[in-house]
């Protein structure tokens, strides 16, 4: 389930194949669609720097009860830091209901990514949809940290995944697979994101190492 913390696509797909429940990072520089709902690229400063305009409507991301994915901690006392904190989430979770709803265009992801961003995670989501799998068990997700540039315009948010509990199925064979034995079942993630012209903080790329939540 987790990005890889290398940068090449090559790499990302290595691993991705290598173990089950790992999903690749890596953008298609190939890719020159448009996306719809992504942002074009990186946010601006000007944006970044206005407060979240009221009034804007996020998508509601429905996860079923076969897929549990509870977020430990997601708190911060500053606002900015618990803006992100929100958009970072349901970023996550957008991502797995594109997954489970075999849908690698999702309009609901796209929401939180920039166009290159949603690259990434398209990328991501058909490791598990090319292959006829879905998501099933639980996957906490915690120890949720914000980094945010001196002026605000742009963040780093990380966390870790525990999948232990999580499992991949296929949907034609209904066979249940999770990761191989000796896996590290925790995978740390670092997002780098940007707040786009309606306050909506996206993410502009993805990396992850696997064994890299260990103190």
């Amino acid at each position: 389930m987790a990005r890889r913390a290398l940068t090449t696509t090559a790499a990302a797909f290595a691993m991705a194949s290598a173990l089950l429940l790992t999903a690749c990072g890596g953008g298609d520089d190939s890719a020159s669609d448009d996306i719809k709902g992504a942002g074009n690229g990186s946010p601006s400063p000007a944006a970044s720097q206005s407060s979240a305009t009221p009034g804007v409507k996020r998508p509601v991301i429905k996860l079923p009860s076969s897929f549990q994915l509870t977020f430990e901690n997601w708190t911060s006392s500053d606002p900015v830091e618990q803006a992100v904190l929100n958009d970072g989430r349901e970023q996550l979770r957008a991502g797995y209901e594109a997954i489970i709803e075999n849908d690698p265009d999702s309009k609901d992801r796209a929401f939180y990514d920039t166009k290159n961003g949603f690259l990434q995670s398209r990328q991501w989501i058909r490791t598990y949809t090319d292959k006829n799998l879905t998501v099933i068990g639980k996957l906490p997700v915690f120890d949720p940290k914000v980094t945010l540039s001196k002026d605000k315009a742009a963040a780093s948010l990380s966390y870790c995944t525990d999948e232990s509990k999580a499992s991949t199925r296929n949907r034609k064979t209904g066979e249940v697979k999770g990761n191989p034995a000796g896996t590290d079942p925790e995978v740390f993630y670092m997002i780098s994101m940007g707040k786009n012209a309606q306050g909506v903080w996206q993410a502009v790329s993805a990396r992850s190492e696997r064994g890299g939540c260990a103190q």
